[in-house]
């Protein structure tokens, strides 16, 4: 199934479409959990910004670079934004799949935020 093989891989891209229909490619985190992919982004990024307006998405397995390797999995999905209580989900999911790295990441952020949730999650179903 593409969902267990995109759950396995260390990345994803995901791609958000412009108002003109371009597409734009982002690799990001990602941890599947119940049927959906989740990602988490600060609530300013444009992929946040072109989700809102268009909800459609191609998520693909990726390295670090976002490049794609040939016969890479892939699915089509529908994304919603996540506010709230919601993040602190994606953030646990995270968190537990890349351990320290995400706390290396995301703690000092926190500090620098002083504890304010400047992000947004995203849910992709397929």
């Amino acid at each position: 199934m593409t969902l267990d093989a995109l759950g396995h891989s260390r990345y994803v891209s995901l791609t958000t479409y412009r108002k003109d229909g371009t597409g734009v490619d982002t690799p990001v985190w990602h941890a599947v959990d119940g049927g959906e992919l989740y990602i988490w982004s600060r609530s300013d990024a444009w992929k946040i910004k072109r989700i809102r307006n268009n909800s459609a998405v191609v998520v693909t397995a990726c390295d670090v670079r976002g490049r794609i390797a040939p016969g890479a999995a892939s699915a089509k999905g529908t994304a919603r934004l996540l506010e709230g209580d919601e993040v602190a989900r994606v953030n646990k999911l995270l968190a537990r799949k890349y351990t320290w790295q995400f706390w290396l990441v995301a703690g000092p952020a926190a500090l620098v935020r002083r504890g304010k949730r400047v992000h947004t999650g995203i849910a992709i179903s397929f």
